[in-house]
């Protein structure tokens, strides 16, 4: 009966060694992996199959010392290479006749559920009109990088004369024209540089680390891009930190800059339809 429990179960039991190999699995723990036989799994070490080994060696540090461990988190990766979240509750054992280590275990996928979380994490810090990230992520940097000793640079853009697309063309050509700036932006600077839209047509690109000492470069290849990249005429103002400055204070340094140049320039650009 217990081996009819274990066989008909939806997670995952298996028992390995202490190196790594598969002794014994269930029809649910072959699945979890892509396989249809305990034979082909057997091909394949428990460090071999996991997104990183290094993980492994932390969960065996503790079996070692506390003889279980619960809800492990650990990214396998099949055989077929895609790539799984589950959490592995192990228990160590001592064969009493070879005094060889052995870890009875039970994995549970939650693949689904880290997908669902990061897509309610998504929700919450990415602006719905352009896929940018909002105001709640720039928060969330904010405090992360004053508390550590990493530069950052800030590059602040607007849209020349926003308002008269919408007052000329409508709010559906105005957000169209917000939704290609941002799409520019998003593929001019590197994927670890946040693209935030900050509210109406005002963007901010947050560089850190060794970039934020290019935020000057980044800026003018922006300028030298836009003509003809982006769907519309913007102006911009950029600030890297100072020492002992906050966030928003660079931020602020940056908005002046951008107001500095609106009126030395005083430039006045139609706004065009876009299709």
């Amino acid at each position: 009966m217990l081996a009819d429990f274990v066989r008909n179960l939806q997670e995952g039991i298996y028992v390995t060694t202490a190196d790594g190999r598969i002794r014994d699995a269930n029809p649910a723990f072959l699945r979890m992996f892509g396989v249809s036989s305990l034979r082909q799994l057997r091909r394949f070490t428990a460090e071999q199959l996991l997104v990183d080994p290094a993980r492994r060696a932390e969960e065996l540090e503790i079996l070692a010392r506390e003889g279980a461990v619960r809800e492990f988190e650990l990214e396998i990766r099949r055989p077929d290479g895609e790539v799984r979240t589950v959490l592995d509750t192990a228990y160590q054992r001592v064969d009493e006749a070879t005094g060889e280590v052995y870890y009875h275990g039970i994995l549970i996928d939650i693949t689904e559920r880290k997908e669902l979380e990061r897509k309610l994490r998504d929700s919450a810090i990415r602006d719905a009109l352009t896929g940018c990230y909002n105001r709640h992520y720039l928060h969330e940097q904010e405090h992360r990088l004053e508390a550590s000793a990493v530069p950052w640079g800030v590059i602040v853009i607007d849209v020349d004369h926003f308002k008269e697309y919408n007052d000329r063309f409508g709010h559906h050509t105005g957000d169209r024209v917000l939704q290609g700036l941002a799409r520019f932006l998003m593929n001019t600077v590197r994927t670890e540089d946040a693209v935030i839209r900050m509210g109406g047509d005002e963007f901010l690109i947050l560089l850190h680390g060794s970039a934020a000492l290019a935020t000057e470069e980044v800026a003018r290849r922006l300028s030298e891009l836009g003509p003809g990249a982006a769907p519309v005429s913007f102006s911009q103002g950029w600030a890297v930190k100072s020492e002992g400055e906050t966030l928003e204070r660079t931020i602020r340094r940056a908005d002046r800059q951008l107001i500095q140049v609106r009126v030395r320039e005083r430039r006045y650009h139609p706004p065009r339809a876009t299709h």
